[in-house]
């Protein structure tokens, strides 16, 4: 049984003449009339009765016809379906976040102009940290992350600039150097610095130091914090200050601040990243939807208390 069979059946059924059937899927009666015999001889008994001026559907007929439509209703869906996914319409993506970038406005604006675009494309987002992300793309159990720039890109993985977002201080608001609009890296030599491990986030660590040794000294590194968002609460408990990219100031806490840096700004850029292999439709619809003028990140000139 092949699907024109259905087809040819379904349009005699429905037209309850040979002829007008034959017309309506384009080939000549007597092929017709073979190919709904074939079928019948595969089901066991007649689908039609043959009447002096058209034709009837037998016991047999009348059971098969909404068979025969869910049939071809079914394959219809499933076309249409492989379609949507081979154009990157429907599917599925898993979407990595590292570092706290969903907190930076470009993201989730990007996110919500996708799905409002590809609604049939479910992203599933997983949140991580740079380090285990690129290695969650190398073994394909994510299809993109949002990461902090790595310095160090793993063969086979592209990265797409997404902003480069300007970094903070975070201080508690017992510092001398609350009282200031602006903070210079210099003024922080004695303090100890809140890091993230440099094996979860090598961008974000490797970016802290560099910025104090441009300063004029190597900071004194206290307490590490387990993830981006834990950096604040302990600012707020005194176990030291720090640098963060700057949307990381929607986190308020009592008794922390954040303030612009006073000098050159180190920066904290997103990208996004993929592998250059994946073959998926949707991600490349997804990695296409990125501005060419992406907008920075907020303004970081004033403090935030």
């Amino acid at each position: 049984m092949e699907l024109r069979h259905l087809q040819y059946f379904i349009a005699v059924a429905e037209e309850r003449h040979f002829t007008r059937a034959a017309a309506r899927v384009g080939i000549q009666q007597p092929p017709l009339s073979l190919q709904i015999r074939q079928l019948e001889a595969e089901l066991g008994g007649p689908l039609f009765v043959r009447l002096p001026r058209d034709v009837a559907l037998t016991e047999l007929g009348e059971a098969f016809l909404p068979e025969a439509r869910h049939i071809l209703e079914r394959v219809a869906r499933v076309k249409r379906r492989m379609q949507q996914i081979s154009r990157g319409e429907a599917g599925h993506l898993r979407i990595g976040f590292a570092g706290a970038t969903y907190f930076e406005p470009r993201v989730p604006a990007w996110i919500r102009d996708y799905r409002a675009q590809y609604p049939d494309v479910h992203l599933h987002p997983q949140q991580s940290n740079t380090a285990s992300l690129l290695a969650a793309l190398m073994d394909e159990s994510v299809d993109a992350a949002f990461v902090r720039t790595p310095e160090d890109v793993p063969p086979g993985i592209e990265t797409l600039p997404v902003v480069d977002e300007p970094m903070v201080l975070a201080l508690p608001l017992s510092h001398p150097m609350c009282a200031r609009k602006r903070v210079p890296l210099a003024a922080l030599a004695q303090d100890e610095f809140i890091v993230l491990p440099r094996e979860i986030s090598p961008s974000l660590y490797d970016r802290t130091i560099a910025a104090c040794e441009a300063a004029g000294f190597r900071p004194k590194l206290g307490q590490e914090a387990p993830q981006i968002t834990s950096i604040v609460p302990m600012v707020a408990a005194g176990f030291g200050v720090s640098l963060v990219p700057a949307s990381v100031r929607q986190i308020r806490t009592p008794g922390m601040g954040f303030w612009p840096v006073d000098g050159d700004v180190p920066s904290a850029p997103i990208s996004l990243a993929y592998r250059s292999d994946h073959g998926s439709a949707a991600l490349a619809n997804f990695i296409a939807m990125l501005p060419a003028d992406s907008p920075e990140s907020s303004d970081s000139a004033s403090p935030v208390v």
